[in-house]
C-alpha cells in the first residue's frame, strides 16, 4: 500500500529476522499460539485509512439511532435471549477488505462487523514486537485518534474492570484452553488480572454466579463476554451449565444480545460507497445475477456456512431465506508485495465504547494477510506471508 516503507521493509527481510521475531511472540505465553503469524505488517497511506473511518462513521450514525433495536430485534435467536442488555456494546469491530473497484481503484469494502471483542490484548503486545521489527518510522501507528500502547491499555482495563475488583471480573469462554485465540485470553488475564473462567466452571446461588480460585469461592460480578451463545449448540458432550439466559445479578461486556444486533444482519441497512449492498434473502425482490454474490448465514462465526460461488440451487436448499444475506461481492487486491505472489489483506478496526461517550472512537486494530480464496488464518495453513499482522497507518 505503502511504495516506500513496503520497499525498505522487503529489501531488509531475512528469515532469520522472521524467525527472532516469532520467537519473541510466541514466548510470549509458550504454547498458546495456534494461527499463523505473517512474515508482514501492513503499511496503510492516510487516504484509505480516512476512507475506513468515514464509513464507520455512517456505519455508527445507524447503529445510534433510536430505532436500530427496534430494526434489530428479529437478530437475537429466541432461545438465547439475555436478559440486562444494556444501552450499547462497549466493543465494536470492523473488518474491511482491500479491494480494486470497478475502474481499477484500490478502496475499502466492508466484510463485516461485530459488537463482539477480538484479540485486543495481545494485539497491544504483537504491535510492540512487530513495529520493533519492522523498524517503524514516527510517522506510522498502529493506534488512531491518538492512543498508543499504555493509553490503550489503560481504556481497556477501565472498560473491562469497570467499578469492580478485577478478582470479581472474569473472561468467559467455553473451553478456553481449546480455543485458537487462547493466547488473548492469556494476555488479557496477565495484562488485566482478571480470571479466565470456562462456562462449565462457572456455579449459581439464586440469582448469583461465582466461580473459584486456587479453592476460594469468589462472585462473579462482571463478565468480560467472549462465549458465542450461538456456538455453544454445536458443543457436543456439554453436560449441564449454567443456563445464562436467565436474569443473573451480573454485568456484561459486552452484553450478549449485541453480538447479534451489529453483525452480518445490520448490513443491510447500511447505505455506504465502502459497503457492498446487501439483501436479507427472504426480502429480495428482484432478480439478481448470483454470480455477482456472496450468501451468507446470519448465524455462524469465522466465516463458517459462506458460500463464495452462489448457484440457484444453493439458494432453493435454504428453508430459512430470513437467516441469509446475500453480499454483493467484492474484489480482494493483491496488493501486498511479498517474496513471492502478492498477498489479499483485510484489516479489521477495533472502536472501543465508554459509558459515559455518545459514539464509540477508533482505538486500534489488526489485520490478516491471505493467498487464498478465503481470508482468515484457518484458511492459508500451508502458505507463508499470510496469517494474523498489524496495519500501520500514516499519521495525519
Amino acid at each position: 500500500m505503502e511504495k516506500l516503507l513496503r520497499g525498505k521493509f522487503n529489501d531488509n527481510f531475512t528469515k532469520e529476522k522472521y524467525h527472532v521475531y516469532m520467537d519473541k511472540i510466541e514466548g510470549l505465553h509458550p504454547g498458546a499460539l495456534d494461527f499463523r503469524i505473517a512474515e508482514t505488517p501492513i503499511f496503510i497511506p492516510k487516504d484509505f485509512k480516512n476512507q475506513m473511518l468515514h464509513a464507520c462513521e455512517d456505519i455508527i450514525d445507524v447503529i445510534t439511532a433510536k430505532n436500530f433495536k427496534t430494526l434489530t430485534e428479529r437478530s437475537i435467536p429466541a432461545d438465547i435471549v439475555v436478559p440486562g442488555e444494556d444501552a450499547h456494546p462497549q466493543f465494536i469491530v470492523f473488518d474491511f477488505g482491500i479491494c480494486r473497484n470497478q475502474v481499477g481503484t484500490i478502496e475499502p469494502q466492508l466484510i463485516e462487523m461485530q459488537g463482539f471483542p477480538t484479540l485486543f490484548a495481545f494485539q497491544a503486545l504483537h504491535t510492540e514486537l512487530t513495529a520493533a521489527y519492522t523498524e517503524l518510522p514516527g510517522t506510522f501507528s498502529a493506534y488512531l485518534n491518538g492512543y498508543n500502547k499504555e493509553s490503550y491499555l489503560t481504556l481497556l482495563k477501565e472498560i473491562i474492570i469497570g467499578d469492580h475488583l478485577p478478582e470479581n471480573v472474569i473472561l468467559l469462554e467455553i473451553y478456553p484452553e481449546k480455543q485458537k485465540t487462547r493466547i488473548d485470553f492469556y494476555a488479557t488475564e496477565e495484562l488485566l488480572g482478571i480470571a479466565v473462567v470456562c462456562l462449565t466452571e462457572l456455579t449459581a446461588e439464586g440469582n448469583k454466579l461465582f466461580y473459584k480460585k486456587e479453592g476460594k469461592k469468589i462472585q462473579v460480578r462482571r463478565i468480560y463476554n467472549r462465549l458465542i451463545f450461538d456456538d455453544l449448540r454445536q458443543q457436543e458432550g456439554l453436560g449441564t451449565v449454567i443456563d445464562l439466559t436467565k436474569p443473573y445479578d451480573v454485568e456484561w461486556v459486552p452484553h450478549p444480545n449485541w453480538f447479534f444486533r451489529i453483525s452480518k444482519f445490520t448490513l443491510p441497512f447500511i447505505s455506504n460507497p465502502y459497503v457492498p449492498e446487501t439483501f436479507f434473502l427472504n426480502e429480495l425482490k428482484m432478480p439478481v445475477n448470483l454470480n455477482e454474490f456472496v450468501l451468507k448465514p446470519l448465524f455462524s462465526f469465522a466465516g463458517m456456512g459462506v458460500v463464495i460461488d452462489v448457484t440457484q440451487e444453493d439458494i432453493d436448499k435454504i428453508h430459512d431465506p430470513e437467516n441469509w444475506i446475500l453480499q454483493r461481492k467484492v474484489t480482494y487486491a493483491p496488493i501486498i508485495e511479498t517474496m513471492d505472489d502478492p498477498a489479499k489483506a483485510e484489516i479489521r478496526l477495533f472502536y472501543f465504547w465508554k459509558d459515559e461517550w455518545q459514539r464509540p472512537i477508533a482505538v486500534h486494530n489488526l489485520s490478516r494477510l491471505s493467498k487464498g480464496k478465503m481470508i482468515g488464518t484457518r484458511y492459508n495453513q500451508d502458505k507463508e506471508w499470510v496469517g494474523g499482522t498489524v496495519a500501520f497507518f500514516e499519521k495525519d
